[in-house]
């Protein structure tokens, strides 16, 4: 903005001097009154200046203070984000573990059932196991089997072998020995019938409880028969067998056990009309629970 300058005529009284100190004097008074002038002139600008920057510091206060209310605002609103996200974050592991706890609860009482149930389901065969049998009897021997209200798997002098019970006569005496149809009756009278041998186990079981007597021909009649072909008493099919390497080629042969032989070779073909000793087997009237 460009200074606007005002000048003042001033006109002085000269007594004799000369024109031209008149001249000087002059110049200077205006140069002091110019001077004053521009003083006073340049006084207002300043104050104009000052008042139009005030406006705009105090924008920029107002503007910084803004931001700062805003940045603590934020920081406050990240605090509460964060408190509540640790919170939910604390309730689900909460609630996880809860449920893991339930979960597993749940599988033991899950396991304690079937476990339960199977026990129930073995016990329900057990009990129409024994229905069985006893039904087998016309008159069942509730005392024989049932002494003191307990009752036994098998009778007394029988071996119990999984779930069947197998009687060895033991009579040392020729008196006591039977022939073979002669053996199946005597197994019949107790409610049995001369064994039937339709694994290796049992195989092995027979052949561990028969003992030698008189001869090494002699031995333990068992459920085998040739009329044609080889049958078990039961009517079933020979599935197994263990026959000696050497034996007598008899038309009509019925099988015999040699105590003390190869448990896997000890059948004998022998004449159905010799007599032996003899193995019955019957169900045992509790089955056993493995």
């Amino acid at each position: 903005m460009e200074e606007e300058l005002n000048y003042v005529a001033v006109k002085f009284k000269t007594n004799g001097a000369s024109k031209r100190e008149n001249l000087n004097d002059m110049e200077i008074i205006y140069d002091e009154v110019k001077t004053l002038e521009e003083k006073i002139c340049d006084t207002t600008p300043a104050i104009t200046e000052n008042e139009k920057k005030a406006p705009l510091c105090t924008l920029l206060h107002l503007l910084a203070a803004s931001l700062g209310i805003i940045c603590v605002i934020l920081v406050l609103v990240v605090i509460a984000v964060s408190i509540h996200f640790n919170t939910v974050k604390s309730e689900q592991h909460r609630e996880y573990i809860k449920l893991t706890a339930q979960n597993l609860q749940l599988k033991t009482e899950k396991s304690d059932l079937e476990r339960r149930t199977e026990e129930l389901i073995r016990e329900r065969d057990g009990l129409n196991w024994t229905v069985g049998v006893i039904l087998e009897y016309e008159n069942f021997p509730v005392k024989t089997y049932c002494s003191q209200k307990v009752c036994k798997p098998c009778l007394d002098n029988w071996v119990l072998f999984q779930s069947s019970c197998y009687l060895f006569t033991k009579s040392n005496l020729s008196f006591g020995w039977r022939t073979w149809q002669e053996s199946r009756d005597e197994c019949s009278k107790v409610k049995a019938d001369l064994v039937v041998i339709d694994s290796q186990e049992e195989q092995e079981f027979i052949n561990n409880h028969t003992k030698n007597y008189n001869t090494d021909r002699h031995g333990y009649w068992i459920g085998l028969s040739k009329n044609g072909s080889w049958m078990w008493v039961d009517g079933s099919n020979v599935t197994v067998m263990y026959w000696v390497t050497q034996h007598p080629g008899y038309t009509t042969a019925c099988g015999l056990s040699l105590p003390k032989v190869n448990p896997l070779a000890n059948w004998q073909k022998e004449s159905c009309s010799m007599k032996n000793r003899w193995i019955c087997e019957t169900k045992a009237l509790i089955k056993p629970d493995y």
